[in-house]
């Protein structure tokens, strides 16, 4: 039996090996629930020192940066789901696809799931929009 690799790749990435917190953010208290996400995957860091990014680009997803000092070291990104966006989106897929993109170095390292959401890390980049795609020095890559 032949196996492709997609096929291959899915199954060494696992997405029940992802670390699981039974938090929920709040859509009106998110501030709090990042807070409570922090203690949990960064415990060394001071609540009190905690800046708390919202990015407004999203479309149904809420996505918040979380860290200490500046934002150049360590940055903790929290991604919470749109209401009912499970129902358009397999949630192990999407984390079995995160998984295989960080193995191969083109997505960041994934540090948990929680109950309404996933938290990962900052990787620097530029998201690509149609332009980018349809350039010649970049789609070739």
């Amino acid at each position: 039996m032949q196996v492709s690799m997609a096929s291959y790749y899915h199954m060494l990435c696992n997405a029940e090996d992802v670390r699981k917190l039974n938090i929920t953010v709040e859509e009106h208290n998110i501030q709090n629930g990042a807070l409570e996400l922090m203690k949990a995957l960064r415990p060394e860091w001071d609540c009190s020192e905690i800046r708390i990014e919202l990015f407004t680009d999203g479309i149904t997803n809420k996505l918040l940066a979380c860290y200490v000092e500046d934002m150049s070291k360590d940055v903790v990104l929290v991604r919470i789901y749109g209401n009912k966006t499970e129902l358009f989106v397999d949630r192990d897929t999407e984390i079995k696809s995160f998984l295989i993109l960080y193995a191969q170095g083109c997505a960041p390292q994934l540090y948990c799931t929680f109950n309404n959401g996933l938290c990962y890390a900052y990787m620097p980049g530029t998201a690509l929009d149609p332009d980018h795609v349809r350039n010649p020095q970049i789609f070739r890559y």
